[in-house]
């Protein structure tokens, strides 16, 4: 496998790299020897033997998952309804063809920022948490390199996206000098976007859960959808509307900052010390190795991601890719869950996995598994169910994603059985594994739309993403069994699954006989289907290890 990666991208799984993987030893101030025997599989994670490290600022029950993780839920709860209302405004005020046009710069910016972060955002969560619990003293200058290259590839980055911006006219659709004035437009705010996620993720690795919810969840994503309504209505061009849904990244990279210095300036005092500017060559190092993979995995990603749209418009044309988006748009809006996981638990991972708990990584795995099937399905039983009734909420036309709207969410539930099994991979330093798992289902995905977009449609470009998103998921769960022993618990995600198909899935067919497609039988679904839902968790909360988010309900 190392082979196919080719040199320097298998970071962690080369143990020849793995000193400039992970500078931190035994060496160092703050850990202290207590080892421990791992098992083979344990053993072999790509970093040399790390004893055991006493990580008391870290608190990695599941009462605190749960209390982390409503924070993250109510956070992604509010960017999912605001991206949902963003959507609905884009297709009510603008109709298919222009919100085809604003989705298409957005998915050319999104795919644009992966790269010009330039993989600092998933060096941050991973390597805060460890210099924070370890070497606090090193926090401030690793943060500062961390920046100054974020904002060197960023500004890179908006040069070529300005610059190629043209390049989209020449597609043939009449509204494609739209689109490449769109994307030359919010070009200018990349490097704001890429400093503000860096900043963000920091925050998040120094155990700022609330601060990235606040801003990142809750303050942009509804400053981007109030001004892009205002512009709209108020008859803006489609450039002004894509400025309007960009401009906020600068005011929240501002938020940003202001939080992290309050966080890197009370880790120093509560380690009676202050951080130095100069980043030793081992560090320095080891943030580079990890991120070179990050940046071709998460540009791979957003590409999988995205670039359906960018596909469907160049192939058939901006009203399409208005109908594909806007579909698509509400099944990301229903990855709430798996985001408000993601966020808590990417941290734990990587302390967990420094420290060799490996017990524990398995139980925090699966706990969280058993929590994003068990919540997160009910959002996709009901938009399957009800495609053609949610779908006409965005206006004429947009009833024909209906198709794509089932295959998406059966795609995405099936992807979420697999729990946070990308979290698991990256914390163990394998970003190349990831990096490799991204470019497999890319050319799959690419390969998918160009072949079955033209035959059937923008149901095809739903078969691509659905398929990629299940091998991507196989994939890091295969790696992960491989490299940590971890892996999936069927029987236990399976009973987590039934629950949510069972009690909001009957009634919906029933009320879909009775009722036909209605706003009424939707609503009754969703009653009825929470009610028989409550109930049997509350009866099952054991089993579903539910007792912790009771516990904190009550309080």
């Amino acid at each position: 496998m190392d082979a196919l990666l080719g040199p320097g991208m298998a970071v962690a799984p080369d143990a020849r790299a793995s000193a400039a993987c992970l500078p931190l030893s035994d060496r160092q101030p703050g850990f202290h020897p207590a080892a421990r025997a791992a098992t083979p599989a344990q053993a072999d994670t790509g970093h040399p033997p790390v004893t055991e490290v006493k990580v008391g600022v870290i608190d990695n029950s599941s009462g605190k998952l749960a209390r982390e993780g409503a924070a993250g839920f109510l956070g992604a709860a509010t960017s999912a309804f605001m991206g949902f209302v963003l959507t609905v405004v884009l297709a009510r005020v603008l109709g298919d063809t222009g919100s085809g046009v604003i989705l298409q710069a957005i998915a050319v910016f999104t795919i644009v920022l992966s790269l010009a972060r330039a993989g600092m955002d998933s060096v941050a969560v991973w390597i805060m948490p460890r210099l924070s619990a370890n070497d606090p003293s090193k926090i401030r200058g690793t943060l500062a390199m961390m920046f100054l290259v974020t904002a060197a590839c960023g500004i890179v980055c908006a040069i070529g996206m300005i610059a190629l911006a043209p390049t989209f006219a020449l597609s043939g659709d009449r509204h494609a000098a739209d689109v490449a004035q769109a994307i030359a437009a919010a070009g200018w705010f990349l490097p704001a976007g890429a400093l503000m996620l860096v900043a963000l993720a920091a925050t998040r690795g120094l155990g700022g859960v609330l601060p990235y919810v606040s801003v990142g969840s809750i303050a942009m994503p509804s400053l981007r959808t109030g001004g892009v309504w205002l512009v709209a209505i108020a008859g803006g061009s489609l450039v002004a509307v894509t400025v309007a849904w960009a401009a906020p990244v600068v005011i929240a990279l501002v938020a940003a900052l202001v939080v992290l210095g309050f966080q890197v300036r009370r880790h120093e005092r509560a380690a009676g010390l202050r951080g130095v500017w100069r980043v030793q060559p081992a560090l320095r190092t080891s943030v580079v190795m990890y991120a070179l993979p990050r940046v071709l995995s998460a540009g791979l990603e957003q590409s999988i991601l995205w670039l359906g749209i960018l596909i469907v418009g160049f192939l058939a044309g901006s009203a399409s890719a208005g109908v594909y988006g806007g579909a698509s748009r509400l099944v990301a809006a229903g990855f709430i869950v798996d985001t408000a996981l993601r966020i808590v638990v990417s941290t734990r991972f990587s302390a967990l996995l420094f420290a060799k708990k490996f017990a524990d990584i398995e139980h925090l795995y699966r706990t969280a598994a058993i929590w994003l099937v068990l919540i997160s399905t009910p959002i996709y039983v009901v938009l399957a169910a009800f495609a053609p009734v949610v779908l006409r909420l965005l206006g004429p036309g947009f009833e024909a994603g209906a198709g794509v709207l089932v295959i998406l969410c059966v795609g995405a539930v099936l992807t979420f059985t697999a729990g946070n099994i990308h979290s698991v991979l990256l914390m163990s330093g394998r970003s190349g594994w990831a990096a490799f798992n991204k470019a497999v289902v890319l050319v799959i995905n690419v390969l998918g739309n160009v072949i079955l977009v033209p035959l059937i449609g923008i149901n095809g470009a739903a078969i691509s993403w659905a398929l990629s998103m299940l091998i991507d998921a196989m994939l890091a769960a295969a790696e992960v069994r491989h490299f940590i022993g971890i892996r999936i618990w069927a029987p236990t995600i399976a009973y987590a699954l039934v629950i949510p198909i069972a009690t909001f899935g009957i009634p919906a067919l029933i009320l879909l006989q009775t009722l036909g497609e209605t706003m009424l039988a939707l609503v009754l679904t969703l009653a009825i289907g929470a009610a028989l839902f409550l109930v049997w968790c509350a009866l099952d909360r054991k089993r579903l290890h539910l007792t912790d988010l009771v516990r904190f309900t009550r309080a």
